[in-house]
């Protein structure tokens, strides 16, 4: 049994190997948990997370029954360290999305407020005591203009080597084109990032229901704002009419405020955003982009439960998610090789 100890090995069949590595991971600004579903696919047993907004605590803790017991309700601060979990235990790997709303372009011109910006130093604390071997933190990628952005990345290469990209989710086999920041870090060994993960591109059919389960309502109706008739008047211009297609109900855009069907989603955000134009006996006939469909779009199954909350509510926390198949590719480029020869 190449002289290990027993206690180290375990039998399959007729033979004995290593036992499976088990690999522990938190995650800060956990949302629902769209990070940690991508983390559990590469192998990660997710033991905690954070999150300062209940409703989706509780969905976290609805999905991750591992962590039950240590899923806080809370929101971090400079002071925030590992007290506020109970009996962690050793943690080998740390995800953090800090929040992002005050680095997204989004925003506009709307005041930014530096606490949210700062948001990205609560994770210190937590990474300086808990010393995990492996850290990933997500961002939107203006996030590189902050300010305090390259005092951050020097005070985490003081015990990481770092490696950073931007990726966008489409190049992950998820139909959406949205494009994050990605941070990762190791202890002991220069990391990399995933370039894809060579699946074929997904569009907006992909994700659409087709067996009319949604209701829809005709178009034109009397109370269509001028914005969103324009938006559908340019689509019809372009693709011809009896072409379904989709519109930007709500938000800026810089494209025409509609997109083909035959593309990935456009970014999804926290509020209702895509309306379907869909066409019925030569009229076209309208309704909003729909939870399971946003579910899809973020590359998480129907298993994926949203039981808590609110409509509305479910839309926020997918929209503020990490779409999981690229934090899959992230954390399992990370981790992979290593996590194996750790096992040997």
């Amino acid at each position: 049994m190449d002289g290990k100890p027993l206690a180290e090995l375990i039998r399959t069949g007729d033979t004995w190997g290593p036992r499976p590595l088990t690999i522990r991971g938190i995650d800060l600004f956990s949302g629902g948990g769209g990070s940690s579903w991508g983390a559990r696919d590469a192998g990660v047993v997710m033991v905690g997370a954070v999150d300062a907004w209940d409703v989706a605590a509780r969905v976290y803790e609805d999905n991750f029954p591992t962590a039950r017991g240590n899923v806080v309700c809370a929101k971090l601060s400079d002071e925030s360290g590992p007290e506020i979990f109970s009996d962690l235990g050793k943690i080998d790997i740390l995800i953090a999305s800090p929040e992002c709303t005050h680095h997204s372009v989004a925003r506009g011109s709307r005041p930014r407020c530096d606490e949210s910006r700062r948001s990205g130093w609560y994770v210190m604390r937590f990474i300086e005591e808990l010393a995990p071997r492996w850290i990933v933190l997500e961002n939107v990628t203006p996030m590189r203009n902050w300010p305090g952005f390259e005092e951050l990345i020097a005070a985490l290469e003081q015990n990481y080597n770092i490696r950073m990209g931007t990726l966008d989710a489409s190049n992950f086999g998820v139909p959406q084109n949205r494009r994050r920041l990605f941070i990762v870090g190791d202890r002991e060994k220069v990391p990399s990032l995933p370039t894809g993960n060579g699946m074929a591109v997904r569009n907006v059919t992909s994700i659409l229901d087709r067996a009319g389960r949604f209701r829809v309502g005709p178009f034109f109706n009397g109370r269509r704002a001028e914005a969103t008739i324009g938006r559908f008047e340019r689509g019809c211009e372009a693709l011809g009419k009896g072409k379904d297609f989709l519109v930007v109900y709500y938000g800026s855009d810089q494209a025409g405020g509609w997109q083909p069907l035959d593309r990935p989603l456009r970014t999804l955000t926290t509020l209702d955003r895509f309306g379907v134009v869909q066409w019925s006996n030569g009229e076209p006939t309208f309704r909003m982009l729909q939870v399971p469909e946003m579910r899809k779009a973020m590359g998480l199954p129907a298993s994926f439960r949203l039981r808590h909350g609110t409509r509305r509510d479910h839309v926020k926390i997918l929209g503020n998610g990490v779409c999981a198949p690229v934090m899959k590719s992230v954390i399992e480029e990370l981790i992979g090789s290593e996590a194996l020869q750790m096992a040997a």
